[in-house]
Order: structure tokens, then sequence, then C-alpha cells
């Protein structure tokens, strides 16, 4: 989508929820999660969250969101259960109650990142063995590992923790049999997900799963899959060249609006936030959708003759 059509759609977002229908409600960073006894429904906003707040409302990255995790649900349905009961609206989805389980399955093809938890962090730091794999010596930034690896943490704690699966077993988090099903699971997912992103010129570097059980114990998928907001992309086409220079792959960077945050004022301190620019709002917006085309090979299909508001109340009225 041209950018500046989305910029005259700057103010059509999704803020918030209030649907009295629908069951207690639970307020997320991103999601409205509405919980009734045998289902829940996730409304995907277009808030988005940076510095453990909200930074600005993102035109139409609800819907996106939403319908990418749609496709992969539906992609991976023969490796395992999921969630999805029905789609009544393009932000929303009706989904299984479960029970949810306390670790984030991680999984990662490659070796990468700059945060403290990141595997590039750790062997840079000379860690090699972590518990169920072990890296070999020499390995460089950002190179492809030979088999994608499972780096779990914690999921209910203030600040998550990486676990190897031994530690989840020895804390008692959950038992072996389920923690190596949850690994052996993830790691299909992953790899069929590596699979098709590649058809669509695409990697997928890493990204996480959660899981849940049903109402007989058994092993279903929840939440999200292979969303932008929960993995990491790359363009293939390119990916090559760049290693072998030395330089950081091409991605579908989110970067650029947390910058400009930083740059404007102190976005953990500050008790109110500058606006963000529409400028860089609605390119985030655009990126969003390259991304929602790219995976699926749709266009992206926005019914314009409406608010998102006014279609997401006519939709979910009588549900």
């Amino acid at each position: 989508m041209e950018l500046e059509k989305i910029k005259g759609y700057i103010n059509d977002v999704l803020i918030e929820t209030d649907f009295k229908n629908l069951g207690i409600k639970k307020v997320g960073k991103v999601r409205d999660v509405y919980v009734e006894d045998e289902k829940i429904t996730l409304i995907s906003t277009d808030r988005h969250s940076s510095f453990d707040r909200i930074i600005a409302y993102v035109p139409f990255k609800g819907e996106v969101l939403n319908q990418i995790s749609l496709f992969w649900f539906d992609k991976t349905k023969d490796i395992i259960q999921n969630h999805v009961i029905s789609c009544p609206d393009p932000s929303v989805l009706v989904a299984k109650s479960c029970k949810p389980l306390p670790i984030e399955a991680i999984v990662r093809g490659y070796i990468t990142g700059v945060t403290s938890t990141s595997l590039w962090t750790h062997y840079k730091d000379g860690k090699r063995d972590f518990g169920n794999f072990v890296l070999s010596e020499g390995l460089k930034k950002n190179q492809k590992l030979e088999e994608p690896v499972f780096t779990p943490s914690t999921k209910f704690e203030e600040h998550d923790r990486t676990l190897s699966p031994q530690e989840i077993v020895a804390e008692g988090l959950m038992p072996k049999e389920l923690v190596e099903e949850v690994e052996k699971v993830a790691i299909k997912l992953f790899k069929r997900g590596q699979e098709i992103a590649l058809s669509k010129g695409l990697i997928l570097v890493d990204t996480k799963y959660e899981f849940g059980l049903d109402e007989n114990g058994k092993l279903i998928l929840i939440d999200e899959i292979h969303t932008p907001d929960s993995s990491r992309y790359w363009k293939a086409g390119s990916y090559d060249e760049r290693f072998n220079k030395g330089e950081e792959p091409e991605y579908f960077d989110k970067e650029f609006l947390r910058i400009w945050f930083k740059d404007h004022c102190d976005p953990y301190k500050d008790e109110v936030l500058p606006k963000a620019p529409a400028e860089l709002v609605a390119e985030l917006s655009r990126r969003y959708i390259e991304i929602y085309e790219m995976i699926t090979g749709k266009a992206f299909d926005h019914d314009f003759s409406i608010t998102t508001q006014e279609r997401l109340i006519k939709n979910l009225s009588s549900i």
C-alpha cells in the first residue's frame, strides 16, 4: 500500500475495545482479551509497544498481525492442533480456552542478536554448552546454525530468564516428557516456517511459540505464530552477499521509531511522551503490510468503506 494512502488513515486506529458481551476483559500490551468458560476472544489492536509502554498507534497493524497468525496456523495444523475456532473480524481471533504452559518456546536458526539474552551475546562471551546443545568454535555473527536450537525462557516472571530444558525440569516448571514434546514440536514448526518463508524470499531467523494443554491434557499451539512481532525475518536475496562481507542482513526494521523517541525524550522516565510523527507511523504501517503481502502472497485487502472501530462493533455485536 502506498505511503500517502496510509497517511490518509493515520487516525483510523483501534486503540481500545469494550465489549460487555464477550466475557471478562484482560488488557495486554497489544491485544484485548475477553475470557469466557469455553473460549477466549483475542482482539489485536493497533497499539505499538516499546520501552514497556505504548508509544504509537499504527494503522492496520492489528489486522496484519492477526491475519499473518491465521495464515501460519493453517499451514502448520498438520504438525499440532491449534486454538483457532473462528475469525469473525480481520482483527479478531476466537480461540479455545486452555491451560497455558509457563515457558516461551524460543527456537533460533541463526546465531545473532545484541541483547543480554541473545545467542550471539552468550557465544561472544565464551559460552558454548547450552545444556541441550553445544555450539562449535569459530561461528560468526548472523551465521546459520547446522540445526535450529531450542532456548526456552520463563513467561510469568517480571524479567524472563533463559533456561535449559534440564533447568525447567529441575525447577519443577514442567515434567521432562512435556518439555521434550514441546521442543520436538517447536523445532518442527520452525522448520516448516523456514521452508515456507524461504519460498517467499524471506529467512525466518528465530521465533517464539506459546503452548497450552487442552481439556484432555493434550499439547496445543496458542497465542500467535510467525508474526513480525514474535519472529525475526531477514530478506533472503541479499543474505549471502551481506554475510560474506561481514555486513548486517537486510531486515524488517522497526527500530527507527524507537530511536526517534530516544532522541526526543526519555521514554523510560517521562510521564508524557511526544506524539510519534505521522510520517514514521505511516512507514511502520507500510512495512507491516509489506511483510504480510510477502508471507501470504496476497494483496492486503482492507475495507475502506467503514472505520476499523465501526467494522469491529458490527462484526462482534452478535457473536
